[in-house]
């Protein structure tokens, strides 16, 4: 392309064909809508939330997801793991299977001033975004620092041998109890779940083998108490049922005499009142009776023998010939 002035002169072109130039900027307006358009949509994973902000207030917050926002500088997106469960650890630290112990965090004087470390940890999770983005700078150092002033302030009121022995677990729990108050207090958004002892012993040395000494004892202890219990609770049910048992067969036992000695009564009294209406009669039914209980096997032979004559009756033969004795019988009659 030539541009030619006055006087005939043809002089060459100093800068790009405008043609080109058209192209370059067509291309970065291109490049910019495109870029402004990838920003105004984000993506939120299931255990995050996102903070809207607009012109730098915050204005919201969205689930997990697919969102649109207006762009930059209008709309600003923060997103945040909140739903994820996070761990800081108090005391010591953890490090590619590494623990490396922070004694400024873990040593503290309990109330009979005696040196004691504990390790914690914490697990937590957000539950206000607008709250954690604005009260609190460094969420973390925050509530570092508020659950060591947590454990010093339980740990300072407390025995060293209560705190090391049965009362870990009430420790423990009152601890959590004001790292949760705490939180509150400043509106921080960060929800507690949990918090554990790793351990709590006396600093190293001859006191800590002292105290673990004393801490196996009462874990013996409590065994066996636990073991004796166990023993008295499967031999009491059984030996109370036992017992009931004996009761019962006793009780069984009485009753049977009872009614044996009413039937033994009645029979005396059913007895009796037959000896006193015919004496003779009755004491001979109880002689037969009482022979035919004390010789089972004798053969009882009744006669008359009142008057003068003495009636005979071959009682050998009837005896052997039993049919004979019938036909004989039926002949006296």
């Amino acid at each position: 392309m030539e541009v030619i002035h006055g006087g005939g002169v043809s002089i060459p072109p100093t800068g790009p064909p405008r043609s080109l130039v058209s192209k370059i900027v067509t291309g970065i307006v291109i490049a910019v809508v495109f870029l402004v358009g990838m920003s105004m949509f984000y993506t939120v994973q299931e255990h995050e939330k996102a903070a809207i902000l607009t012109f730098g207030k915050y204005s919201g917050e969205t689930e997990a997801g697919l969102h649109f926002k207006l762009p930059y500088p209008i709309q600003q997106v923060i997103v945040l793991p909140a739903k994820k469960t996070q761990r800081i650890q108090i005391g010591f630290r953890e490090s590619n299977g590494k623990i490396t112990s922070v004694e400024e965090e873990s040593l503290m004087i309990t109330g009979d001033e005696n040196i004691l470390s504990a390790d914690a940890v914490v697990e937590w999770n957000i539950s206000n975004m607008q709250n954690y983005l604005y009260n609190i700078e460094d969420a973390e150092q925050f509530l570092r620092n508020s659950a060591s002033a947590a454990i010093r302030s339980v740990i300072g009121s407390t025995a060293l041998d209560f705190a090391i022995t049965e009362g870990k677990t009430e420790v423990q729990g009152k601890v959590k109890e004001r790292l949760i108050a705490m939180q509150a207090t400043y509106e921080t958004g960060i929800h507690i779940l949990d918090l554990k002892f790793q351990d709590i012993e006396p600093p190293a040395g001859d006191v800590q083998a002292a105290f673990k000494d004393v801490t196996n004892a009462r874990e013996e202890k409590s065994t066996k108490i636990n073991v004796a219990t166990k023993y008295e609770n499967d031999i009491l049910p059984r030996e109370r049922g036992n017992a009931q048992a004996l009761i019962e067969n006793a009780e069984a036992q009485k009753k049977s005499r009872i009614l044996n000695a009413q039937g033994d009564v009645a029979k005396f009294n059913a007895i009796y009142a037959e000896y006193v209406n015919n004496k003779s009669v009755t004491e001979s039914r109880l002689v037969i009776e009482t022979l035919e209980k004390i010789l089972p096997s004798a053969k009882i032979f009744i006669s008359d023998s009142s008057s003068e004559t003495v009636k005979y009756l071959p009682i050998n033969e009837l005896l052997r010939n039993p049919a004979a004795g019938q036909t004989q019988g039926g002949a006296a009659r």
